[in-house]
């Protein structure tokens, strides 16, 4: 949501024609931010400093990965306060106007419309939108309320043989939980719906889920072949879907041809839509839709907002479509918070007398609202069909009772700093460890370092060594700086180097050599390498020992081997961002945090953090930027929990 701190490049005649107002907006924003405040002026024949501040605002922020500016959150305060730009000494004054005025001149101009309205810009509430994603929002939230208002209808239940139903449920779930079976209710809940939100930490079965759900609804298809499409935002995210499927389907009490019949091939997103090369559009639309009777998207909380309108449209209106996604983890990278709009950032509630009774009614399940549940049934704001489309796994089947790392991720969620540093002062595998600069962080680190990847450096196999790297890994929030990732992968080179455990000098720019971690960054669909996949680079057996070749694991369980100079975009991987670490996990994690605070450290960002290791953890920071980042939210501007949740407020001059 801030500014970039640019310069902005040298503007041509027609955009020097806006002076005076620009300049004084220079050193706020970027160039692009100040050429589009231009254009609408331009277009528009108005020079007026709102219009053109509103025009870069929104320009910004959606850049920044708001899907829209909310005028009043904006409205009355200083720019430069918002923004904590550098230098704001030699930055003017500038206060944004106060609501009722700034509508008024954004309205008066022919660039700004009301929804429904073809301009370049959009007024729906106090929200200031860009056009394509006023339309992103609006066609998202239309298209799951239009499948959520069919849940349980009586076409779909009368479908389904209650009794063989029953049987098929006892086979899967054998062991009768004490209160709701949280597992159990989400199956149920995709089975009578066409639209479901599967959420929940890691470790609460949301893959076991994924393949029950498939596997009751081949065995109630009763032969009838079902068209299965499973996906998810990156490659490495669907490869991990496609492989834990793959483990779990053997273990299912199911007849053989069900088991054979449960697919596991998996796409990315992109894939399974259809890419058509130079153009944001996909091949499979609202006017051609996927060929489907069931889609899953796992890892949903990384999918942007225009991505996933362009998802949903594509649908077919009669398949189910069931988003899998822990709604407590970091947003997408790109533009909204989806799944956290959704699943109202949280804030669920119980579920409907209606849903309760007809899961009680069909399968004689009872719905049990947990510890904690809040009874928001009464509130006419909140949407019943939204509400029964979502479930929120609750157990953890992973951490045990007196799990340090879970009680420390249960409290940052609940932006609980003093139970957070309890939990992390009273162990129990999470650590907390003071740092307070960066000049002796290479002697802090030196011999966890060569304790933790000394193990994957001594062996000549690449399986083990790719095992024993995958086994710790050291994560920070940012990429640049004396904490950042960069910094900390010279610092373990050095270390390592020190050691003799490896050695740079192969080539001139020291790029390959053995035992080097590597990261891809970029998909390469031909070579089955995908963004964010892990490797090494290690001798081969059977060729010289003056050969490098670059090893990642493969899906079925064994290692594949490349020439490095082959390889897609990549970058050493001793530590990686907490971003780049979605999707996967660590036996032993350490998290290392800035110096000093800053925005983009959050109770998000902390959380996916933490819930990358299974085992130990440790945190190395200032106690005050813990606290910092547990206190801060992402709130990303846009409309589409109002939508679901709200309702949509009107305005005054509709």
């Amino acid at each position: 949501m801030r500014p970039n701190g640019q310069t902005p490049a040298k503007r041509s005649r027609s955009v020097n024609r806006m002076e005076p107002a620009v300049p004084e907006y220079s050193r706020l924003f970027n160039s692009i931010d100040i050429r589009f405040a231009n254009f609408i002026a331009k277009i528009s024949k108005n020079n007026d400093p709102d219009i053109l501040l509103g025009a870069a605002l929104v320009s910004n922020v959606t850049n920044g990965g708001d899907v829209c500016l909310n005028l009043a959150s904006f409205a009355g305060r200083e720019l430069t306060e918002i923004h904590q730009a550098e230098n704001t000494q030699k930055t003017p004054r500038i206060v944004c106007p106060e609501i009722s005025a700034w509508r008024k001149k954004l309205f008066s101009i022919s660039a700004v419309g009301k929804p429904g309205d073809y301009c370049p810009l959009i007024i729906d509430a106090d929200r200031l939108y860009l056009y394509r994603y006023w339309e992103y929002e609006k066609k998202l939230a239309d298209s799951i309320q239009k499948r959520v208002s069919q849940q349980l209808s009586s076409k779909i239940c009368s479908n389904i043989d209650s009794e063989f139903l029953k049987q098929t449920l006892q086979r899967l779930f054998p062991e009768k939980e004490e209160k709701t079976d949280w597992q159990r209710l989400a199956l149920l809940n995709v089975l009578f719906n066409n639209f479901t939100v599967i959420t929940g930490g890691p470790g609460t079965g949301k893959t076991t889920v994924v393949t029950k759900i498939i596997t009751i609804l081949l065995t109630l298809a009763k032969g009838r072949k079902l068209k299965i499409l499973m996906a998810a935002p990156t490659g490495k995210a669907a490869a991990r879907l496609s492989e834990s499927i793959t483990a779990f389907k053997a273990k299912i009490d199911s007849p053989a041809y069900i088991r054979d019949a449960i697919p596991t091939e998996t796409f990315t997103i992109h894939r399974m839509l259809g890419t058509i090369s130079h153009s944001p559009y996909f091949r499979h639309n609202s006017d051609n839709p996927l060929s489907a009777d069931i889609v899953i998207i796992d890892e949903a909380s990384m999918v942007d907002l225009p991505l996933m309108s362009k998802l949903v449209q594509a649908v077919p209106k009669n398949a189910r479509l069931v988003l899998v996604g822990d709604k407590d983890q970091l947003a997408s990278v790109e533009s909204g918070a989806v799944l956290g709009d959704i699943c109202n950032r949280g804030n669920l509630g119980s579920f409907s007398d209606n849903f309760s009774n007809k899961i009680k009614e069909i399968t004689g399940e009872n719905i049990n609202a947990p510890p904690g549940f809040k009874d928001i049934s009464r509130n006419h704001l909140i949407s019943d069909s939204i509400r029964d489309s979502i479930v929120d796994l609750k157990k953890n089947y992973r951490f045990s009772n007196n799990s340090g790392i879970e009680e420390l991720s249960l409290y940052v969620n609940k932006g609980n700093a003093k139970g957070a540093f309890s939990v992390l002062k009273k162990g129990n595998g999470v650590k907390w460890r003071r740092i307070n600069t960066g000049e002796n962080l290479k002697n802090n680190l030196k011999e966890l370092v060569i304790e933790e990847f000394s193990g994957f450096l001594k062996t000549d196999d690449p399986d083990e060594a790719i095992a024993k790297l995958n086994a710790f890994k050291i994560l920070s929030p940012v990429k640049k700086g004396p904490f950042g990732v960069f910094f900390l992968n010279e610092i373990v080179e050095q270390i390592l180097s020190g050691e003799g455990l490896i050695k740079t000098e192969h080539s001139p720019a020291s790029q390959w050599y053995h035992g080097r971690p590597l990261l891809i960054t970029r998909n390469d669909y031909n070579l089955k390498l995908f963004n964010g996949d892990i490797g090494i680079i290690m001798y081969a057996d059977g060729v010289k020992r003056n050969e490098l070749y670059a090893f990642f694991p493969d899906s079925s369980g064994s290692v594949r081997r490349f020439l490095p100079w082959l390889l897609p975009d990549h970058e050493t991987a001793f530590a990686m961002t907490v971003h780049k670490s979605q999707g996967s996990e660590f036996k032993n994690v350490i998290i290392i945090l800035p110096e000093k605070d800053n925005q983009v450290l959050t109770r998000e960002l902390i959380y996916t953090g933490i819930t990358r290791a299974r085992k130990n953890l440790i945190i190395w920071g200032r106690e005050a930027v813990l606290k910092a980042a547990i206190s801060r939210r992402i709130e990303r501007a846009s409309g589409l929990r109002e939508a679901f949740w709200g309702g949509r407020i009107k305005n005054e001059d509709e």
